[in-house]
């Protein structure tokens, strides 16, 4: 039996009656509930397979046969410059660790109003994706070895058409799809990029209705529209990348990562030798304690800097993208070839002394992270004893019994300590020892 579970069901409807999922009576829909610190009255009837790709943030639709998820698909219209893109990618990632094949709708580009220096003029532009989340899925597919692909929100970007008289212009340049009674917010069912990405969902879960899970995901990726899609996306990355950013001649002689350093987030990482880290961190080795072997384990460390106030997106699906760019090597968060460090604030590099020192120009504070933090805390319900709890709160308690705070904690903050090995602020720091 399939099912679909949604976060909006207009959209589940626009997949079911577009693809072969239309041809099945069976299809049973039902709402997902992003969290138990934001839906704490019903998460906990989540079934547990779908509940194991949640624990970092919920996808927009997961397609299920018979209790099994087979396909994530994560939808959006927000323009996908700098760091915009990767706002999602902890969701992407968090179905992809549990083997789940995953599809990301983005616009190619979207129309964004801003006024100009004459206070009575405005003028319009397109603001285009960030080629490198097409990178970040490739390394992802690379990993686990299922498909993780992007297909087009269609828009008028490709046709390169602006003027007062295009019926796109109020919606920023997107095609929205003509049945919008039934569809409202979904793209255009007849372009081009659309009706491949019906094609490759079709061709992933007949596959594995016909062969079963286990043996048919080793061979997701053979198949022909995932394999046109892929090739597709390395092209849109070298074309896009080219087109934003203007590398000299002396650049396409480097390799492609210092290619790829130059665009969002990696603009915003500095590599440093783990030997600074561990002497930035040695004021906290007191009382005979002393840092752990994980982060002494990699020679290197990769610091992303957040010069900003402490808040969740687009930083948590940055750092989770990050992870994947640059440090990650297998399928677990042991499997990096550098430290993945986060910065709440701007970092100089001390080579005379070899450490780093931090500011925040934004007075960030590592009392901001334990403030959110404790905002959780009023989800747990392990501190109750059994007489004070209500029926329908017994199979919730269960729950956090088996996943204690997992689910119950603010997105942003199970992200950041999820990816992070160590995350620092100039007043405070935390980092992990195994």
């Amino acid at each position: 039996m399939y099912r679909i579970w949604y976060s909006t069901e207009s959209f589940a409807d626009y997949i079911i009656d577009h693809t072969f999922l239309r041809k099945i009576t069976n299809v049973k829909k039902c709402k997902i509930s992003e969290s138990d610190a934001n839906n704490p009255l019903d998460f906990y009837t989540i079934p547990d397979h779908i509940r194991k790709i949640l624990y970092l943030d919920a996808p927009d639709l997961i397609i299920e046969l018979n209790d099994e998820p087979i396909l994530s698909i994560e939808i959006t219209t927000e323009a996908g410059t700098g760091h915009n893109v990767f706002q999602r990618f902890a969701r992407i990632a968090a179905a992809a660790e549990n083997n789940v094949p995953v599809i990301y709708i983005y616009p190619e580009g979207k129309l964004v109003h801003r006024k100009s220096k004459e206070p009575l003029e405005a003028f319009d532009r397109w603001d285009s994706i960030n080629p490198l989340i097409f990178l970040a899925l490739d390394d992802v597919k690379t990993i686990f070895d299922i498909p993780a692909l992007l297909f087009y929100f269609p828009s008028d970007m490709t046709s390169n058409i602006f003027n007062s008289e295009s019926q796109y212009i109020l919606r920023n340049g997107l095609h929205y799809d003509s049945d919008e009674s039934t569809f409202p917010g979904c793209p255009d069912s007849t372009d081009s990029q659309m009706l491949d990405m019906f094609n490759t969902i079709n061709e992933i879960c007949y596959t594995i209705e016909k062969r079963g899970i286990s043996m048919a995901k080793p061979d997701l990726l053979k198949g022909m529209y995932v394999r046109d899609r892929t090739v597709a996306m390395l092209f849109e990355y070298g074309f896009k990348a080219k087109d934003q950013i203007k590398f000299s001649q002396k650049d396409y002689l480097k390799p492609s990562y210092s290619m790829r350093n130059k665009m969002s987030p990696l603009s915003s990482v500095t590599i440093i030798e783990t030997e600074y880290l561990l002497n930035y961190l040695s004021q906290y080795e007191i009382n005979h304690y002393h840092i752990g072997e994980l982060l002494k384990s990699r020679k290197q460390t990769a610091i992303y800097q957040a010069n900003a106030s402490f808040r969740g997106d687009p930083y948590p699906g940055c750092l989770a993208a990050i992870d994947y760019l640059i440090c990650r090597t297998g399928k677990t968060l042991e499997d990096r070839n550098k430290n993945l460090v986060m910065v709440w604030g701007k970092v100089e590099v001390d080579d005379a002394n070899k450490t780093i020192t931090i500011s925040n120009e934004k007075g960030s504070t590592i009392n901001d992270f334990f403030r959110d933090v404790k905002k959780s805390s009023k989800h747990n319900l392990l501190v109750k004893n059994y007489s004070e709890l209500k029926p329908e709160e017994i199979p919730r308690y269960f729950m956090q019994i088996r996943y204690g705070s997992t689910y119950s904690k603010l997105k942003h903050i199970r992200v950041y300590s999820y990816f992070a090995d160590a995350i620092l602020f100039p007043d405070g720091s935390l980092w992990r020892d195994a």
